[in-house]
Parts: C-alpha cells; sequence; structure tokens
C-alpha cells in the first residue's frame, strides 16, 4: 500500500473515530436547541425600561420607603397638634363614709374625664416635624436613584441581547461560508482534483464555526431571560428595535447636579443634615402646653360635684440632662460630616465620569470606523482568496485563514457597536438624562 492510501486511510479512521465521539456531544446541543423556550415577547427599548421600573421589586422597595417617612412624618406631626383622650374609672370602696345620715362618699362611683391637650410653645416639636418632611423629601430623591438603577439593568440587559444577536449573526454568515468552502472542497475530492486533507480541513473550520454558533445562541439566550427577569416576566423577553441614545448639545459637566438623582440625593441628604445640627439649639428651649380636663362623676357627693373642669398651662422646662443633649449634638454633627463627605465625593465622581464618558464615546466612535473597515477588508481577503483557491493559486489553508479572520472581523464590529451604544448610554447617565 503506498503512503498516500495510508496517510489516506488513517484520516478516514480519524475522521470516523471523530464522528463516534463527537456524535452523542452534536445530539446534546442539538437537544438543548430544541427545548430552548422561544422568547414570550418582543420589547422596544422604551417599553422594557418603563416596564423594568413599574413591576421591578425593587422599585416596590423604595415605595415603601416612601410611605414610612410619610407615616413618621404623620407621626411627629400629630404630637404638635391637639390631642383629645379619655378615660373612665369604676370604684368600689370597702364601704360607703357618711356624716349625719348623708352619704359622703358612695360605695360605687364612676367617673369619666377627658385630657385635651394643645401645645402652645414646642419649639423641639417643631422641628422634628421639619426633619420629617426633610426625610419625606431624601426617601422620595432614594426612590428616583432605586428607578434609575432599575432602569440602567434593563438597558444593559436589552443592549447585550442586541451584542450577542449581532454576534450570532455574524457566526451564521462564517457558518455558511465555512459550509460553501467545504462543498467546494468535497466536490474537488470526489472529482480528484482536491484532496481528502482539503476536506478534513474545511469540515473542521465548520464544525468550530457550528459550536461558535450553539454558544452565541446560548449566550443569546441567557441575556434574553436576564431582561425578562428584570421586566417581571415568566419567561425570556426579546429586544425588537436599537436605542438611539442622542446625545444633548449640552453635554457638559455644569448642571450634572441639576438632572442626576444620585447629587440630588446627596445634596438633599446634607441639608436634612445640616437642619438637625441647627436645631439642636431647641432642644433647650420649655414647652408650653394648654390642657383642659373636664370630669363627670356618678353619683355626686357633698365634696365631689357630679360635673366639673380644670384648666392648666403646663410649662416644662429642661434643666440638666447629665450630657445628654451634648452628646446628640455631637452625633448630629458627626452625621452632618458625613453627609458632606459623601455630596463632595460624589460630584466629583459625577464629573469625572462625564468627562471619561464623553472621552468613551468619541474613542468608540473612532473604533467602530476602523473595526468597519477591518471587516470589509477581511471580506474582500475572502473573495479574493476564495477565487484564488479555485484558480489553483492559493492553498486551502489560506482560504480557512481568509474565513477566521473575517469572522473574528465581523465579531469586532459587533463589540465595537456595543462598545459605542453603553459608551453613549454611560455619558447619558452620567449627565443624569437617563432614563
Amino acid at each position: 500500500m503506498s503512503q498516500h492510501h495510508r496517510c489516506r486511510g488513517r484520516a478516514g479512521s480519524v475522521l470516523a473515530i471523530v464522528a463516534i465521539v463527537a456524535a452523542p456531544a452534536l445530539a446534546l446541543a442539538i437537544g438543548v436547541q430544541a427545548q430552548a423556550p422561544a422568547p414570550t415577547e418582543r420589547l422596544s427599548f422604551r417599553d422594557a425600561i418603563a416596564r423594568a421600573v413599574e413591576k421591578n421589586p425593587s422599585s416596590a422597595i423604595a415605595a415603601a420607603g416612601i410611605l414610612r417617612a410619610e407615616a413618621l412624618l404623620t407621626e411627629v406631626r400629630a404630637s404638635t397638634r391637639l390631642q383629645i383622650n379619655g378615660t373612665v374609672a369604676t370604684t368600689t370602696l370597702n364601704t360607703s363614709v357618711e356624716f349625719n345620715d348623708t352619704t359622703v362618699s358612695p360605695r360605687n362611683s364612676v367617673t369619666a374625664g377627658l385630657d385635651v391637650r394643645l401645645p402652645l410653645f414646642a419649639p423641639a416639636r417643631w422641628a422634628r416635624r421639619a426633619q420629617a418632611a426633610d426625610a419625606v423629601h431624601v426617601a422620595e430623591l432614594s426612590t428616583t436613584e432605586v428607578r434609575q438603577q432599575t432602569a440602567l439593568a434593563a438597558a444593559d440587559a436589552y443592549l447585550t441581547i442586541i451584542a450577542r444577536r449581532r454576534v450570532v449573526d455574524a457566526n451564521v454568515r462564517a457558518r455558511d461560508v465555512a459550509k460553501a468552502h467545504f462543498d467546494l472542497a468535497h466536490q474537488l475530492q470526489q472529482l480528484g482534483t482536491g484532496s481528502r486533507l482539503n476536506e478534513l480541513r474545511a469540515q473542521q473550520e465548520l464544525s468550530t464555526v457550528d459550536s461558535l454558533v450553539e454558544s452565541a445562541r446560548l449566550a443569546l439566550y441567557r441575556a434574553q431571560e436576564a431582561l425578562g427577569v428584570l421586566v417581571v416576566a415568566d419567561g425570556p423577553m426579546d429586544a425588537t428595535d436599537e436605542p438611539a441614545f442622542d446625545l444633548p448639545s449640552d453635554a457638559s459637566d455644569a448642571n450634572v447636579l441639576q438632572f442626576r438623582p444620585d447629587l440630588q440625593f446627596f445634596s438633599a441628604a446634607q441639608q436634612a443634615s445640616e437642619r438637625v445640627l441647627h436645631d439642636s439649639a431647641k432642644d433647650y428651649f420649655p414647652e408650653l402646653q394648654a390642657v383642659f380636663l373636664p370630669q363627670t362623676l356618678y353619683p355626686s357627693s357633698i365634696f365631689a360635684p357630679a360635673n366639673s373642669w380644670r384648666f392648666q398651662l403646663q410649662l416644662a422646662v429642661p434643666i440638666f440632662d447629665s450630657g445628654q443633649r451634648k452628646g446628640q449634638k455631637l452625633e448630629r454633627q458627626a452625621a452632618l460630616d458625613i453627609s458632606k463627605a459623601n455630596f463632595t465625593g460624589a460630584l466629583t465622581g459625577a464629573r469625572s465620569e462625564v468627562r471619561a464618558a464623553r472621552e468613551a464615546v468619541q474613542s468608540a466612535e473612532r473604533g467602530l470606523v476602523s473595526a468597519r473597515a477591518a471587516a470589509d477588508e477581511a471580506q474582500q481577503v475572502v473573495n479574493i482568496t476564495n477565487i484564488s483557491f479555485r484558480a489553483g493559486a492559493a492553498t486551502n489553508i489560506e482560504v480557512i485563514d481568509a474565513e477566521r479572520s473575517a469572522r473574528d472581523a465581523d465579531t469586532a464590529v459587533a463589540g465595537a457597536e456595543d462598545t459605542l451604544r453603553r459608551a453613549r448610554l454611560e455619558l447619558l447617565t452620567a449627565l443624569g438624562r437617563f432614563p
């Protein structure tokens, strides 16, 4: 047997072994693809963001935080308003008290009364009411920030779907090219003008690209599942359009505080801490209450009329508390220092984010132009190499290398497009213009 026939025999044996080993894996991959559920719904970018913000549990938790702050404000506000409480008491003595056949104290009696109180001068309570109103405002801003984070997560999942679909399309195109090359190599081998080695190389490239297609489709499905979780859907959700992310004309950090919810939150928290510290002096102020106490007694006695009332002005003056108010003031000062540091750090970071995001957009635009040019050039190389291969002026290895380069270039374009979309989203977020 000649060396050529021995090589062909070994190649055929190796191919048979590879087919036997790869058959279960191929069947499993086909089964996985067949079992993967299709997206239950296709959403536009705007609808995906709106549904995520509306239905995501994070928004509900943040809304509960506002409700709690409003409840605390209601409680504090009530302490500065009219308070009315009623009491009813029954009294039973072991024996009644009589004097000259007249009952002085009956054995059984019922006393009913009201306690009507109105703070006339309560600086500390009024200060706590204003502080509670600040807490509601801070909670509302915190909710806005949570909604923005939810919207960003949904946007990230949406852009991931678009990017991974581009990768799937690039790999599918590469598979079609590899399939055409394999068909040609197989045809030439059948006609005797090709070689088994060239056919095996083409088949290996086709199998490799098939594996990449399956991996890309699985990655796409996972991104669809992630979007489904964010919009609280019972299944994967797909993307329908590509967001434009138009940048505003005033894309600078000069008015970043006006639009960014996180900076507004830190600023409001600092102002609230300043108010709390400033109100510490009111803890030393006296408190004046008007108290009205009507009362009825049954049965009446000689020394206690059936109906009576009392009116009091109660002045409470704090005198000595062993340093409690001093400690509270120091604690409030520390809270203010922390809030100032948080706001300063957030503002500095926000301005840096705007500058970095603006530069990232410009860099991504240049990178996309280069990637598209490289992909176009790689495709031209594939076309020329295929023509040369058919004419016998190029080898099978050159064709495969050209196909791989074209596939990598298409994947690079998908990555560059995704980088530009995310850079624009990052700039809009840094400016506080998203969502």
